[in-house]
């Protein structure tokens, strides 16, 4: 669905008050719109930049409406928002990407039978709606797989590994005693991922695909370009176009994939969507003519797909808690950004910021 570009001083919605909300906010303003968030935390850090708050639960109904008379178009930041938020707003005004694109990604169980019939590979699953289904799962898919909950996983949460210390119940537990997917843990050569966007009127451009590293569940750094065969990132981004249009999808999709060994090539197993802007596309806010950010907010307010070229090879890390407190150090770094996200408080295992580290075209593809 194509409509009329909102001019600039149109108002952007977001749904959402964290970092990425923020980030979506100050490229919202760059391109002259205002923005107004809604989200349930007066600490939101996204609050500090826009041009106007709500403080509401997201199952608040009037103040849903009030915030959809203030908008012109209204996305959001994270998958979890209740999909009853999304129906009241979508029956007022515009909102991208839309609720079946919404309800899809926030459903492991959903993404998986999504790319079960666009025949993407991944790796084998099974639905598990109580600890004797994980029992059968396990007899068809081996002891080494993961129980991950089908609703509210992130940075690892709700999920348990299966091994010789860790029975079905005990690991339907920690998974919450709710619906999930049982799934074969592959041997992979690295994790990757692209960002893709798509617009109303089905133009799709997607950045480089980044190489990422996670250490317990949280993902620390990401490179791009990742260290791929040619013809493997090109199936990469035709993976991501796929998803995309089947979902008719309008905005940022990020899409997390494993790399296998199959014959002595690289094979890539779809792992995890997410429906909005992703942390593994932070290196395009310096290592890119145009972020993902200001991207997504193109595709939502009708304009034409930015540019997606890379200038410079980066490496994204995370500040995860008190790594945050060497902001000295690292803005005095010569070639490295560095984005606060202007939380209060730091806590273990917390995003704090990101410092991305720019290094010349071809430095990471020669061993840099």
């Amino acid at each position: 669905m194509s409509l009329k570009p909102l001019p600039p001083g149109s108002t952007v919605g977001i749904l959402g008050g964290g970092q990425l909300g923020r980030m979506l906010a100050i490229a919202a303003a760059e391109l002259g719109f205002r923005t107004e968030v809604l989200c349930p935390d007066p600490g939101s850090p996204a609050f500090q930049v826009a041009s106007a708050a709500h403080v509401a639960a997201y199952e608040d109904e009037a103040a849903l409406r009030r915030f959809a008379e203030a908008c012109d178009v209204v996305t959001f930041e994270f998958e979890n928002v209740p999909a009853r938020a999304v129906e009241v707003l979508e029956a007022l005004t515009r909102v991208c990407p839309s609720a079946t694109s919404l309800a899809v990604c926030q459903d492991r169980g959903q993404e998986k039978e999504l790319l079960d019939r666009l025949r993407i590979p991944t790796a084998a699953w099974a639905l598990i709606e109580g600890p004797g289904d994980i029992q059968s799962a396990a007899g068809r898919l081996g002891r080494n797989a993961v129980l991950k909950s089908r609703r509210f996983g992130y940075d690892g949460k709700g999920q348990a590994r299966l091994d010789e210390h860790l029975d079905a119940a005990a690991a339907w537990r920690v998974v919450g005693a709710a619906p999930a997917i049982l799934e074969e843990r592959v041997p992979f050569l690295r994790e990757v991922s692209v960002i893709g966007v798509r617009g109303g009127d089905g133009s799709f451009a997607a950045y480089d695909v980044a190489e990422n590293r996670h250490e317990g569940g949280i993902l620390v750094e990401s490179r791009a370009p990742a260290r791929l065969a040619k013809a493997t990132a090109e199936e990469a981004l035709s993976i991501a176009r796929r998803i995309m249009e089947a979902l008719e999808h309008v905005g940022v999709m990020g899409i997390e994939m494993f790399v296998t060994e199959a014959d002595g090539g690289e094979r890539l197993l779809v792992n995890e969507l997410a429906p909005r802007v992703h942390n593994t596309g932070h290196w395009t806010q310096d290592g890119c003519i145009a972020s993902q950010f200001e991207a997504h907010i193109r595709a939502v307010a009708d304009w034409p797909l930015p540019s997606t070229a890379r200038h410079s090879d980066a490496v994204m890390a995370n500040l995860i808690g008190a790594d945050a407190d060497a902001w000295p150090a690292l803005a005095a770094e010569t070639g490295l950004a560095l984005h606060l996200y202007g939380k209060s408080e730091v806590r273990p295992g917390r995003k704090m910021g990101h410092a991305t580290r720019i290094l010349p075209l071809g430095t990471l593809e020669s061993g840099g």
